[in-house]
């Protein structure tokens, strides 16, 4: 029998074999295979990695960003030359399907790209003569040592979020990537030791809650971005913020999708389709319900079935697969109870995707899609994050009703409107409270060169991953006020 591999932390330039004592199976969700052993590295680990990042910034911070950015030049084509193995990983041990994967690592590497225009996104502004003979200047310069904690759906893509923007700003960075879905990181880490950044620019710390905690609380990490489930964003922003580091933590979501009777209805379909079951729904973007408006209803709920009902679940390394599993055996379990919590609310169990038979893949962790009808606005299934292949169908009268709707919920990450209607797109995009708005689009993914924004319990913290926000949330402002001339001049 061929034996496990151990995973390795990567701390000030060099892999590590960790003190841990408990180590935890990465589990392939489509066969159950164990495919390596991870880690649960103590806090002193994630202490080696912070004074190492410290060490590191004293020279990192003096190198020009011109420089810093060559790097991830190196980094960006190291990553397309890995790009169909990095996909592979992803599937293996997350589940989603290779086309999905390799989605994943394009929008990864079009956060390095974005990332590589630092010499631009990072500068500053100066006034000349405030007062007579002063002039002012406004300048960015990076935090210090950085750390992002990053969830199991998107291994390849989430840490691209922040780390090429911390990197170029002149940050040294800190990884702890999900303990479910370690081994992705572990390729990209090396790759980035062949750019031949320098020892303790960038560091990798496999782990779970002791680890995260290390980070946390540790006096040299200044800032911590986080990708998660809304509890556990409330836990590290309340904590990292009390302990006075800047945090950005994207929580849960329940995304609705409204559809208009003057939608086109097999576009929608085919769309809401892929946002509800797309990467088996585990994605803080997916659909979750949708609320047909007028007589959208019996068109809508027609096609969605049978669209639902014919799409191809398996595993991910399969061509014809549309669809995979989820994470562990205890989401399986968590999502199919949450479908009958629905069914005992009133609901209707339109189509069933729970206990499917997935012939050569009978362990595997598969739910087909499933749509609930007639969910109740009020019950606690249209308020609570299933996190799984499962759409709510909810009817209302109008598009006020509708967005009221959209309004009330706890969240506010992503809002939807199918329509061939300006007025009425106008009106959604005005009034929808959600940060990221789609119009005639089911998943809407802000490119890297926008924030990715959200809102209400979907995000805690004030700047936003990716692009302008990023820039800023890994550097801190200085203004200098000179005088140069000898003449006296009166300040205000």
């Amino acid at each position: 029998m061929e034996k496990v591999m151990t995973l390795s932390n990567y701390i000030n330039g060099q892999w590590c074999t960790s003190s841990a004592t408990e180590y935890l199976d990465v589990i392939n969700p489509a066969t159950t295979e164990v495919l390596a052993k991870v880690p649960l590295s103590p806090a002193s680990e994630v202490n080696q990695a912070a004074q190492a990042a410290a060490d590191a910034f004293v020279s990192w911070r003096r190198t020009p960003p011109t420089e810093r950015v060559q790097y991830l030049f190196k980094l960006k084509n190291l990553l397309e030359e890995n790009l169909e193995d990095l996909a592979r990983t992803i599937t293996l041990e997350c589940g989603k399907t290779l086309a999905e994967s390799t989605g994943e690592m394009r929008r990864a590497i079009e956060n390095v790209e974005v990332a590589c225009g630092i010499p631009m996104m990072m500068q500053g502004t100066i006034l000349e003569d405030v007062a007579k003979g002063i002039d002012e200047m406004m300048i960015r310069q990076p935090l210090g040592v950085a750390a992002a904690i990053a969830p199991f759906n998107f291994p390849g893509m989430i840490p691209f979020w922040f780390m090429p923007y911390a990197l170029a700003c002149g940050n040294t960075y800190i990884v702890k990537p999900s303990e479910k879905v370690p081994l992705t990181m572990q390729k990209v880490f090396q790759l980035l030791e062949k750019t031949g950044l320098p020892k303790g620019v960038i560091n990798l710390v496999n782990g779970a809650k002791e680890a995260v905690d290390a980070i946390l609380d540790h006096p040299q990490i200044r800032a911590i971005s986080f990708v998660g489930s809304t509890p556990v964003a409330k836990y590290i922003y309340s904590r990292a913020a009390a302990n006075g580091k800047r945090v950005q933590c994207q929580g849960g979501a329940k995304n609705p999708l409204i559809v208009l009777p003057d939608a086109d209805f097999e576009m929608t379909t085919r769309i809401a389709a892929d946002s509800a079951f797309g990467c088996a729904g585990q994605r803080c973007l997916a659909a979750s319900i949708a609320v047909t408006v007028g007589e959208a209803r019996r068109t809508f709920t027609e096609a969605i079935a049978e669209t639902a009902k014919k799409r191809v679940v398996g595993n991910g390394l399969d061509q014809s697969v549309e669809m995979g599993p989820v994470i562990t055996t205890e989401s399986k379990t968590r999502i199919e109870d949450l479908i009958q919590k629905g069914a005992d609310e009133g609901a209707t169990v339109l189509v069933d995707g729970r206990n499917p038979n997935i012939s050569g893949y009978e362990k595997g962790h598969f739910i087909r899609p499933t749509i609930l009808q007639n969910v109740d606005p009020a019950g606690e299934i249209a308020s609570t994050e299933i996190f799984g292949p499962v759409l709510s169908l909810i009817h209302l009268d109008t598009i006020d009703q509708a967005i009221a709707l959209v309004n009330s919920c706890q969240y506010g990450n992503m809002a939807c409107l199918f329509t061939n209607s300006g007025a009425a797109a106008r009106k959604f995009r005005y009034e929808a409270e959600a940060g990221n708005i789609g119009i005639n689009i089911g998943v809407a993914a802000p490119m890297a060169f926008f924030p990715f924004s959200g809102w209400k319990e979907s995000f805690f913290g004030d700047l936003h991953g990716q692009s302008n926000h990023a820039v800023e949330f890994f550097t801190q402002t200085k203004v200098v006020v000179e005088r140069w001339p000898k003449d006296w001049s009166r300040q205000f």
